[in-house]
């Protein structure tokens, strides 16, 4: 008799708990295959300390082969999957296709960059999902600071020392705060010309940062960007982005070259060609995180709509907590399906959540007290590193470096602009087509298809082979704010 097949697409907080949950539940009694574009997982709450450059990049990936036994690793991503036949078509990243049938799936795709319909953002901003954005911005805003350094001209100068942030989410926040500290590093060793000063802007339409947690942590972030020298703009956004600068809704014009857009993410793609139903982008799935109708598909993560059984009426929000308890739920109840055992519903317990702000600051409120300063930077490092599941000896020591090395402020130029645009449907991957037409080896060029014409869709209703990754432009579709 053959043994059941268990296939897992994605391999982010949620999928790969539901691997390594499956791995030890099944113990060599199924074929577990997780199917992911990448061979690694990404701690993602970390990735703003890449590009301050605290931590190389390796630290806050984590091995999937290495760390998931008896798990098939298979590189790719979901293009197409079928239903009825019970298959997954992907594309691998050498453009080759292949299929996976299954008799389960566990659909953990997450998410990517939300869009919203402002003139000139998809062109000019970058996100801040994956790996290749954390190395380029880091590339980016060390370029843009010896620059300055060596103009003439102020007001381009000035320019170039202006970095803008929307969005003043969890990643936003990070952002911004470790991008100050980066930058009052960098011109210390390349001080610009006219007694230019980094200047950093954190906009967002609420009336507060992190307007998703407790005031109390969201006064503490505040103050502390603020006593940095951050300007904090609340009911403000981004009307328009050009080359030269941005437009805001008050009506001020900002120069600037840098452009981060962190206003939230949207359910990947993958979710909404089922045809099943959906809750704002996202699959609707029953408390067990079976999929109604479906009982072979199980989903999680930002892919899944999940009840929440104490607010009834409402669904979990999109974020990294969630995703790795629901990945744990999805691996006990796939196994349980496999051999009649009774599922259980996913329920949830805030124990707190915690921000980084860089140095030694943060906020956090641990089982709801509610903390700040060096006591709280403490409580938040030690909450990464017991979080993390691979690599910790490796951070902590970069940490340590950190604190009493100074950082080393070079660009490896690896990241270009145009392989990381922001309408993509893979931030976890560089764009592997060729550079746009009059581009140049800074960062220039906006995100655009050889020839200069608009990036155009990625389809992903078909399991035909296509170019590797490229952007997709969809329509946007609200989400529950960034994780």
């Amino acid at each position: 008799m053959s043994r059941p097949r268990i296939v897992i697409v994605g391999a982010g907080f949620a999928g790969y708990r539901a691997a390594r949950t499956l791995s030890r539940a099944a113990r060599g009694r199924a074929d577990v295959t997780l199917l992911n574009p990448t061979d690694y997982f990404l701690y993602l709450p970390l990735l703003p300390q890449v590009a301050a450059g605290i931590l190389e990049a390796r630290r806050v990936t984590v091995s999937l082969s290495g760390t998931l036994r008896d798990v098939r690793l298979v590189l790719g991503e979901a293009g197409h999957v079928d239903l009825d036949a019970r298959t997954v078509h992907y594309t691998d990243p050498e453009g080759g296709t292949g299929t996976l049938a299954y008799d389960r799936l566990v659909l953990a795709a997450g998410s990517v960059n939300k869009l919203l319909p402002i003139p000139g953002v998809a062109e000019h901003a970058h996100g801040f999902r994956g790996l290749p954005e954390a190395l380029y911005l880091r590339d980016h805003v060390t370029r843009q600071i010896e620059l300055a350094a060596s103009g003439d001209d102020p007001a381009t100068c000035a320019a170039r020392c202006t970095f803008v942030v929307v969005g003043a989410g969890y990643t936003g926040t990070e952002v911004a705060a470790q991008g100050q500290l980066l930058t009052d590093a960098l011109v210390r060793k390349h001080p610009p010309r006219r007694g230019v000063r980094p200047r950093w802007l954190l906009l967002d339409l609420a009336g507060r940062v992190l307007p998703e947690l407790d005031r109390r942590l969201s006064d503490t972030a505040d103050r502390v960007l603020r006593g940095r020298g951050v300007e904090v703009r609340t009911g403000t956004s981004v009307k328009e982005a050009t080359r030269d600068g941005v437009l805001l809704t008050d009506g001020e014009f900002v120069d600037t070259r840098t452009l981060v857009w962190c206003v939230g993410v949207r359910p990947d793609p993958l979710a909404e060609s089922l045809g099943l139903p959906m809750e704002r982008g996202r699959l609707l799935v029953e408390p067990t995180l079976r999929v109604p109708g479906r009982p072979e598909v199980f989903a999680c993560g930002d892919a899944a709509a999940v009840p929440d059984l104490d607010e009834p009426g409402q669904y979990t929000p999109m974020t990294a907590q969630h995703a790795w308890r629901q990945g744990k739920v999805a691996g006990q109840n796939v196994a349980a399906s496999l051999t009649g055992g009774e599922l259980r519903s996913y329920r949830h317990k805030d124990l707190g959540f915690v921000v980084d702000l860089g140095g030694v600051q943060a906020a956090a409120n641990p089982l709801g007290v509610p903390l700040s300063g060096p006591l709280a930077g403490a409580v938040t490092r030690g909450y990464h590193l017991a979080a993390m599941p691979g690599n910790r000896v490796r951070v902590a020591a970069d940490w340590l470096l950190d604190a009493v090395l100074p950082r080393q402020a070079v660009q490896l130029g690896l990241v270009r602009s145009w392989s990381v645009p922001l309408d993509t449907a893979s931030p976890e991957l560089v764009r592997m087509t060729e550079a746009p037409a009059g581009s140049q080896p800074g960062d220039e060029p906006a995100a655009k298809a050889p020839g200069g014409e608009p990036a155009r869709d990625r389809p992903r209703t078909a399991p035909a082979a296509h170019p590797a990754p490229g952007p997709v432009k969809r329509p946007d579709i609200p989400s529950e704010g960034d994780q």
